[in-house]
């Protein structure tokens, strides 16, 4: 009690001083005048022209991260390849460990820096008090991935580094010796493609990882888009249908999503007990081919290459389920650059080069595996999988619903962490209960959710 009531008050306190801060940068604007605290005179990331425009520019910038594992060695080496193009601005880079706490203090001092990967305590109305607009979003939305997450009335307060895909990890090798030829467009395919694994080679064809548990939360995650190919489906549509765990005829929506997992554990295409799987192993072991397959974004590529000896082994593929004989791929933008909108001027500029070359000239996307920034790139190498589906973003909630998604996730107990997905899992590998009854309650609890929320259900 004592712990819960401290974080209580700590977020309060955080908020406080974070409101402070953006009614003082409110008021140096009325002080000042907008344009000036804003950053008049400081070009939008889409005007400018890198290795040609500022080259005499004087300015020493520091940037806060939370990557504590990468700041001395992949960080470092960015910043002097930009260093050597600009060699009049410094560059420096922070690691933090306790990352959006730090953040959540240090943006109220306005003290902190100049780039920073924006703090997800940041709401889109507050942006402006902190962050220098980056340009127009009718312009940055035609040029980079994600833009509309750091938008507020029509302006770009932050761009992403990158994204992430929600799709199935798997070792290209073991598929291959499989006799598999094609990946799985349909849930069915999906489950014959792991029964010929099991049958030809000796790795186990799918593996949960129960035991991570948050591991297992990953599969609520292709519920929307990758099920649907509906980029209102989530945040709208969801809120507001009846029944949304039933099953229908075509196998897309969350049916199909919960019966991919359910049959793969039922017929014993999953590790034989997954209460005793071990995340931090499995990376080694889809690596090495002992595991062929498992279902978690597209971030955990990289770590799979880097576990092992054979890293080209590691592919990712779509989620198994097609609309209409097409997939859809869902992507979310990483943690969106912001620069400190109460720098010096020069030190703005030097900021907005910076996030430009390493969205656009840096080798970062590759290096992570991540979606680029630029809308225009191709795919890195570990992520050409995905190529013929469709990526898509979800659409943000109704106005004034902003937070309905959470407020119905958190009432129902369902598409949140890992409980109701372990439910699942459960039924099938005991044979406790069926797909079909499982959902049927889901849907009861669904409902409930609905009415002592009062949500109106209009689908």
């Amino acid at each position: 009690m004592k712990k819960e009531l401290w974080k209580r008050t700590a977020a309060v306190t955080i908020a406080s001083m974070m409101a402070l801060s953006l009614a003082a940068c409110s008021s140096q604007g009325e002080e000042k005048g907008k344009d000036e605290v804003s950053g008049a005179n400081v070009p939008a990331i889409n005007d400018i022209a890198l290795g040609e425009d500022y080259k005499d520019l004087q300015a020493s910038i520091k940037i806060l991260t939370n990557r504590t594992d990468i700041v001395d060695t992949v960080y470092k080496e960015y910043a002097e390849e930009f260093m050597a193009l600009y060699p009049n601005i410094t560059v420096e880079y922070e690691g933090i460990t306790d990352y959006e706490e730090s953040l959540q203090l240090r943006l109220s001092t306005g003290d902190w820096g100049d780039i920073c990967y924006i703090p997800s305590s940041v709401d889109k109305s507050e942006l402006s008090g902190f962050f220098t607009p980056m340009g127009d979003f009718a312009v940055l939305d035609g040029i980079y991935n994600y833009c509309q997450e750091k938008t507020y009335d029509g302006v770009v307060y932050g761009i992403a580094n990158g994204g992430t895909a929600s799709g199935v990890a798997y070792n290209k090798r073991v598929w291959q010796e499989a006799g598999i030829t094609e990946l799985p467009k349909t849930p069915d395919e999906f489950i014959e493609d792991l029964k010929l694994i099991r049958e030809n080679t000796d790795a186990i064809p799918l593996y949960t990882n129960f035991a991570a548990g948050w591991t297992m939360g990953a599969w609520n995650d292709y519920t929307g888009i990758a099920a649907t190919g509906d980029v209102d489906f989530k945040n709208n549509k969801l809120l507001h249908m009846k029944d949304p765990f039933a099953p229908n005829d075509d196998m897309t929506g969350p049916y199909a999503v919960y019966y991919t997992l359910y049959h793969a554990v039922n017929e014993k295409l999953v590790e034989e007990d997954p209460a005793s799987s071990d995340w931090e192993s499995s990376k080694g072991r889809i690596n090495n081919g002992e595991i062929a397959t498992m279902v978690l974004g597209s971030w955990c590529v990289e770590q799979f290459k880097g576990a092992g000896e054979h890293p080209e082994d590691i592919g990712y593929m779509p989620f198994p389920i097609s609309v209409n004989g097409k997939q859809y791929v869902s992507s979310g933008g990483n943690y969106s650059y912001g620069i400190n909108c109460q720098a010096s001027e020069d030190n703005q500029i030097a900021s907005m080069l910076y996030v430009k070359w390493i969205l656009e000239e840096s080798s970062m996307f590759a290096d992570e595996g991540s979606i680029p920034a630029l809308k225009n790139s191709e795919l890195p190498d570990c992520l050409d999988g995905l190529e013929g589906a469709e990526l898509l973003s979800d659409n943000p909630s109704l106005e004034g619903e902003e937070g309905l998604y959470d407020d119905m996730c958190n009432e129902s107990e369902l598409l949140t962490g890992d409980y109701a997905v372990s439910e699942v899992l459960e039924a099938a590998l005991y044979d406790s209960d069926t797909l079909d009854n499982l959902m049927s309650t889901w849907n009861e609890k669904w409902t409930a959710a609905q009415e002592r929320l009062g949500v109106e259900v209009t689908e």
